[in-house]
This record gives C-alpha cells, sequence and structure tokens, in this order.
C-alpha cells in the first residue's frame, strides 16, 4: 500500500522544479547544421558557457542536448554560489589529497572564478536574481568543525575571501536551530535563479553565433583528417572539434568520460509561500546554506524571500519525487522546527555528477575536450571550467588551468552505472549517525 502524504502536500503541488515557473527549459528544435567548428554534446552550463566564449573569439560552435536546452543539472539545482567555497566541500582531506603547490593554485583560480562570474553576469546583462548573500555552512558534529576551521584557514590564506567560524553559542546569528555543532560563514558566496540563469546564458550562446539544437541525442562519432564526424539521431554534423559537457546525464557516447563520474539523485523540495519575515526568523541573514553530513542537506530562501527551498540526498536511487519529497520534509522540519505544519507545492529531482576523486576537471583527450565534475557545486564552477575548454580549444591561453593538470581517476570494472550506491547511501547513514545525526 502507498503511503499517504497528503498533509504535507499544498494543493496544487506539482513534480516539477519550483525555478521552471519562471524559466522552463528552452526546447530549440533547430535543424542540424551540416558542419561547425566545434560540437558542444551537454546544453546546460558548462556546454553554454564554452559557446558563449568561443562566440566572443569568433569560433561558431553547435550546442546539442537530447532534451531541452537547460533541461538537466543547470536548470534543477539550488542556484548556491562561491569560489574556492565549495572546493573541499565533498573531500574533506583535501590539504591531504592534493599537492599544496596545485591546491594553492586551484585555490586561486576558484576564487577568481566568482569575480569571472559576477563580470559575465554584468557583461551578458543576465536577469536572474544574483545576490552575493554569503553562504552558512552547519557542522553536524563536533569534529566537523574542526574540518570548517581548515577550510577557513584555506580560504583566508588566499587573500580574498573572508571566512569565520561560529562556535555554537552563536548558531542563533545565522539559523533557528540547533542542531549543528557551530558553523562557517563564506562572505563570498550568493545566490541565483538558476534557470534563469541557464536561459540567459543560452541567449547569449544564440547572440554570439552559436546555434542550439535541443532533441539530438548523439549516438558517438568517427574521426577522419583531424575532423569529427558526430552522428546523431538527426543526422551527422561534421565538426572540427568536439567538447563534452554532459556531467550527471553523460551516457554510452562518451564510455571513457562516463566512467569518470558517478551520476547521483539530488532531491529538492519547495515551501508554500510563508513571508519574508518568517523566513528570516529561521535563515537570519537570508544567505545560502548546506552542512557537513554525508548526506548533506542544502537550502536557501526563493528569490523574492517568501519561500524556502530545501535539498538533500533524500535517496541514492531513483525512487518516486513525491516519497522523496516527503522525506525532505522530514529533514526540513527536523532542522528548523519552526516548520512544522508547513506544505509544499514542488518537489523535484536531478542528477548530480560526482568525479571519482570529488575535483572538478577540464582538459582534452585524442581531441576531444570536456568539463566534468560538479560534485554538487556547479554553476561557478562549470560557468568556470567551459570558459577554460573553450580557451583550450582556440589555443593561446597564458596559463593552463589548474584543474587540467589533476589527473582524472575511474574505479576498477566500472562503466558508469553506479550499481554500489545503495551501498554506499547505508554507509554514509550510518557514519551520520555514529557522529551524532539523527532524524527525529
Amino acid at each position: 500500500m502507498s503511503a499517504d502524504f497528503s498533509e504535507i502536500f499544498a494543493p496544487g503541488f506539482v513534480e516539477r522544479p519550483f525555478w521552471w515557473e519562471d524559466g522552463p527549459p528552452l526546447p530549440a528544435p533547430t535543424p542540424l547544421p551540416d558542419e561547425t567548428d566545434v560540437a558542444i554534446i551537454g546544453g546546460g552550463i558548462a556546454g553554454l558557457s564554452t559557446a558563449v566564449e568561443l562566440g566572443r573569439a569568433g569560433v561558431k560552435s553547435v550546442v546539442l542536448d537530447r532534451e531541452a536546452i537547460g533541461w538537466g543539472a543547470s536548470s534543477r539545482n539550488g542556484g548556491a554560489l562561491s569560489g574556492a567555497g565549495s572546493l573541499g566541500r565533498a573531500k574533506s582531506n583535501l590539504q591531504q589529497a592534493v599537492d599544496p603547490k596545485l591546491l594553492a593554485e586551484m585555490v586561486e583560480e576558484a576564487e577568481a572564478s566568482f569575480d569571472e562570474f559576477e563580470a559575465l553576469i554584468e557583461r551578458e546583462q543576465l536577469d536572474c536574481h544574483y545576490r552575493r548573500c554569503g553562504r552558512f555552512v552547519g557542522a553536524h558534529a563536533p569534529k566537523a568543525l574542526d574540518m570548517l576551521k581548515r577550510r577557513a584557514d584555506m580560504l583566508n590564506a588566499a587573500g580574498r575571501d573572508d571566512a569565520e567560524i561560529l562556535t555554537r553559542d552563536r548558531l542563533e546569528e545565522e539559523i533557528a536551530t540547533d542542531r549543528y555543532h557551530g558553523g562557517l560563514v563564506i562572505q563570498r558566496a550568493g545566490s541565483v535563479h538558476p534557470a534563469l540563469y541557464t536561459r540567459g546564458l543560452a541567449a547569449a550562446a544564440k547572440r554570439l553565433g552559436a546555434t542550439l539544437c535541443s532533441g539530438v541525442d548523439v549516438k558517438g562519432w568517427t574521426q577522419t583528417g583531424g575532423r569529427f564526424a558526430v552522428e546523431t539521431n538527426h543526422g551527422v554534423v561534421r565538426a572540427g572539434t568536439i567538447m563534452v559537457a554532459t556531467n550527471g546525464y553523460t551516457g554510452a557516447a562518451t564510455p571513457w568520460h562516463r566512467r569518470r563520474l558517478i551520476p547521483v539523485p539530488s532531491y529538492m523540495i519547495a515551501t508554500e509561500p510563508l513571508g519574508e519575515a518568517r523566513v528570516r526568523a529561521n535563515l537570519r541573514n537570508a544567505r545560502v546554506y548546506g552542512d557537513t553530513k554525508k548526506i548533506l542537506y542544502y537550502f536557501r530562501p526563493s528569490p523574492d524571500r517568501s519561500r524556502i527551498l530545501f535539498g538533500g540526498r533524500a535517496s541514492f536511487v531513483d525512487t518516486d519525487v513525491r516519497r522523496a519529497g516527503a522525506r525532505l520534509h522530514r529533514f526540513l522540519t527536523h532542522l528548523l522546527p519552526d516548520l512544522r505544519g508547513v506544505k509544499i507545492t514542488h518537489a523535484w529531482r536531478g542528477n548530480v555528477a560526482f568525479a571519482v576523486d570529488m575535483l572538478p576537471h577540464v582538459g582534452e583527450r585524442d581531441g576531444v575536450h570536456f568539463a566534468l565534475g560538479c560534485n554538487g557545486s556547479g554553476v561557478v564552477t562549470m560557468t568556470h571550467l567551459g570558459r577554460c575548454a573553450a580557451r583550450q580549444i582556440i589555443g593561446g591561453d597564458n596559463r593552463p588551468s589548474a584543474f587540467s593538470r589533476l589527473p582524472f581517476p575511474t574505479l576498477p570494472f566500472y562503466d558508469g552505472r553506479p550499481w554500489f550506491m545503495p551501498a554506499v547511501g547505508t554507509w554514509y547513514r550510518m557514519q551520520d549517525r555514529l557522529d551524532g545525526w539523527k532524524v527525529g
């Protein structure tokens, strides 16, 4: 018998991203051109950013997506932004895992990418509710606060951010909960309407000469004489270069890339309108929020600050969106008890692309360029790495991206289908419980 969740769903509840109310994905049934300079596979933020940068240099591109442009995680995510603040969020031992010199370059580049993101919004006049609001990261256990202190030191050492640790007795300054053991405030962080941002990026790419083609399923390609013949369900397009930007929706057409990414479903809900006063009573400074758990939460006010949007790993396998929404509602009201009785109007899911090493990657293999590995923080990262991929294609960059000098590992016997995720989910839940985190 199916569970009855009717008491938490508002009238008119829909299984659709809240963001699509203002910015649904763009169908672009454009005829496939015969030839192009660059064929970009994936019509999300990374692919569109590549197309924008190529267009600024006068290089023609065609963006191919099997769905509507922006249909994937680019228009489904939480819209939280940061530079180097997102590095190490997925990988707690970053300082030990990466050579110190390379890590310093990665932090510097990631911080600069935040400035580039703000400049892009200004230059292209993207109307996407961008706001520099800062980020709060809650420590779910005492030992997690020590990890956040190391991250604060890393950010402050770079000299651009103002990262501050809050002890547990100061939590009330940021959030109406006693569940966390303190937290980290990162000032160089912001929020955006991700679907409107993606639509704006698509409009900019088109204005600069890119051809956007939705409903195009890439089957593979052959290479002859230095040029590629990209085979699709709508015929063949010939290109001088290919760029792969499929992330959480990477398929069988690109097996080398697929083996290096783990698609993980992430789920979100939107509350019914609460009014700004009640939202601010819970989220004091209207920032973007997250925490340090293995099964993490991420949340924020809606752009008009009338609702709370809440996401997390409600399941590590595909599951019913209503059931996942009910689970997220339970997580939300456990974290913020003032919201008990609040209903939800939207629930949705999307795939997050985790690299095996939990780090972003940009590079080239056998003439095929790529920007992959969002790791749960893709808006600024993929905008930047798409730009880096374009510069690689054009040539002449003075300094290659630090993220292009990382090895891009895979797992033994892994083919891109994450059969092990149910076991990973069980292990993560156990780790959180051992750390003392329990959902009532």
